[in-house]
């Protein structure tokens, strides 16, 4: 399904992207940042409409440098329902909200990804993406954390890749998460290898 974009969801998406990637060392608060994000969100989601709420992104694993975001993977049972009630829910607290294709500019399937905000500077501090169990790319990325965590000289190899990637003249989002996609599909390729 291919959805050209409106002239405002076009300039939101283009901010998006052109927002400054800043890649620093880890902080052992991430895991209560989690926590405490995990609590939020079930306080305010109907519990017939989430599963699990897991931590995953290089927030999630000890040791390593990483965007000071925490990656938040929700399993909902109804991405209609989450459109309907937690978009508005979520939006009304100031969360950025956007449906977005899982591969590519528009090639589905297609989720909800929220953006939290420190509303001081409103610097990202939170990602959450609401994804049904289905949604195969996205559960095993907690393969691809857990293998880091199990490999340390992973970790660092995926640290230095995204150093070097970060300060990388002209670089964007986009090309940021492009040169990491290699890395992060051969390691999930061997991490489902030794399952």
């Amino acid at each position: 399904m291919n959805v050209n974009p409106d002239p405002e969801l076009k300039a939101r998406i283009q901010k998006l992207i052109a927002e400054p990637i800043v890649v620093v060392d880890y902080d052992p608060n991430w895991p209560e940042l989690f926590i405490q994000e995990k609590q939020h969100l079930q306080s305010l989601l109907p519990k017939t409409l989430y599963k699990r709420i897991e931590h995953f992104g290089s927030t999630a694993v000890p040791g390593l440098m990483a965007k000071p975001v925490i990656d938040i993977l929700v399993e909902v049972t109804d991405l209609e329902r989450v459109k309907s009630e937690i978009v508005p829910l979520l939006e009304a607290l100031d969360y950025d909200y956007f449906w977005r294709p899982t591969h590519g500019d528009d090639g589905p399937p297609w989720y909800a990804w929220f953006i939290k905000r420190d509303p001081k500077n409103q610097t990202r501090t939170h990602h959450i993406h609401m994804v049904e169990k289905e949604f195969k790319s996205h559960w095993d990325r907690l393969h691809f954390r857990d293998y880091l965590i199990q490999h340390p000289h992973l970790a660092q190899e995926y640290a230095e890749l995204k150093q070097t990637l970060a300060l990388t003249p002209n670089s964007d989002r986009v090309k940021y998460t492009q040169g990491k996609t290699q890395f992060i599909k051969k390691v999930t390729q061997q991490a489902l290898s030794e399952l």
